[in-house]
């Protein structure tokens, strides 16, 4: 009887610490970290005060420097229940190598370039974190369902007791985005300002833009010229033609000065070139020219026997009468030829 005893009485504590392994080991992993039974609120606003204290050491320090690191903290103590073998013992912690192959089948899958899975809003340059089970989440996100489940496990593949590393794939993806877009509007505009000069400087080939075009250009030299030019446009135009009489009149005087008289060889060469063109009108009259020779046809006026005829030194023939006409009604101090407009010297012939 009392081995019996005795035995019942090993069966029984051997239960006893059992059950209180199982209980230990299902407060410790399965219920949430900060979660107490003793002093529930207290123990769990202070590390929620902690964490968030150390959270924005860390984002400050990540901002600068952009490492990555895992997050969790040191591994647990061994359970009751996995120290009697009751439970399995937890896996080992993740080498850097093993990192490494998880952000790259997260980088593979494109994670950081989607939407977090719990929120559906773009990562942008929020703090990032990567999974063991290579799934990307927002940090704030995944602290918020871990607090809300109470328990520890993926909100994807629902892994349990998984690590944690703050990465910044996607940060970086969105400065990428973000210069491209910067660069793009800036060759955008150095496009559209070198295609407004072309538009200025070369004319197009449609007809109605080229229309438009010398309409612009024109336009331009208005502006211009009634902006640089006096406000008095009358005193202005009126200088103009004061300057352009002077001119003419400088030129008139150096033409008088190079045309000197011509001798008497000079004049019989002029009065070959008379004879070999043949002219026998007058051209201010437009009556035939006649010689004061005393010979006289039948049925001639007397008036048209006396008219005697000049020959200039530009070779050109006139009625003497009407040379002096064109003369007393000219407005210039020496008048030029009627036919050539240049200055003569004249002969009677």
């Amino acid at each position: 009887m009392a081995m019996r005893k005795g035995l019942a009485t090993k069966a029984g504590n051997k239960l006893v610490i059992t059950s209180v392994a199982f209980q230990d080991h299902i407060t410790r992993s399965l219920l949430h970290p900060n979660f107490s039974l003793s002093d529930p609120l207290l123990r769990c606003k202070r590390k929620v005060h902690r964490k968030k204290v150390e959270e924005r050491y860390h984002q400050t320090q990540d901002l600068q420097e952009e490492r990555e690191y895992v997050l969790d903290s040191a591994p647990p103590p061994l359970t009751l229940a996995q120290k009697l073998g009751l439970v399995a013992f937890p896996a080992g912690r993740l080498t850097e190598d093993e990192w490494t192959q998880v952000k790259a089948r997260s980088v593979q899958q494109g994670d950081s370039a989607q939407p977090c899975a719990i929120c559906r809003e773009e990562f942008c340059l929020q703090p990032q974190v990567l999974l063991s089970c290579s799934h990307v989440f927002h940090r704030a996100c995944l602290q918020a369902f871990e607090r809300f489940s109470g328990r520890k496990c993926c909100p994807m593949c629902r892994k349990e007791q998984y690590e944690t590393r703050l990465i910044h794939d996607a940060a970086r993806l969105f400065r990428h985005q973000c210069a491209t877009r910067i660069q793009a509007c800036w060759r955008g505009y150095i496009a559209r300002k070198s295609y407004r000069k072309l538009r200025k400087t070369i004319c197009p080939k449609d007809k109605q833009l080229r229309r438009k075009f010398f309409e612009a250009k024109l336009q331009e030299l208005n502006d211009s010229f009634v902006r640089y030019c006096h406000t008095d446009t009358e005193a202005f135009l009126s200088d103009i033609n004061r300057s352009l009489s002077s001119s003419r009149r400088v030129f008139q005087q150096l033409e008088r000065k190079h045309v000197s008289e011509p001798q008497e060889s000079d004049w019989d060469r002029i009065q070959s070139q008379v004879i070999q063109r043949g002219g026998l009108d007058c051209p201010i009259c437009l009556a035939a020219l006649y010689s004061p020779s005393p010979i006289t046809e039948a049925g001639t006026s007397s008036n048209q026997q006396h008219r005697c005829t000049v020959l200039l030194s530009c070779s050109h023939l006139f009625h003497q009468i009407c040379l002096e006409s064109f003369e007393a009604f000219s407005i210039e101090s020496r008048p030029s030829c009627p036919l050539c407009r240049s200055v003569y010297h004249k002969k009677l012939i």
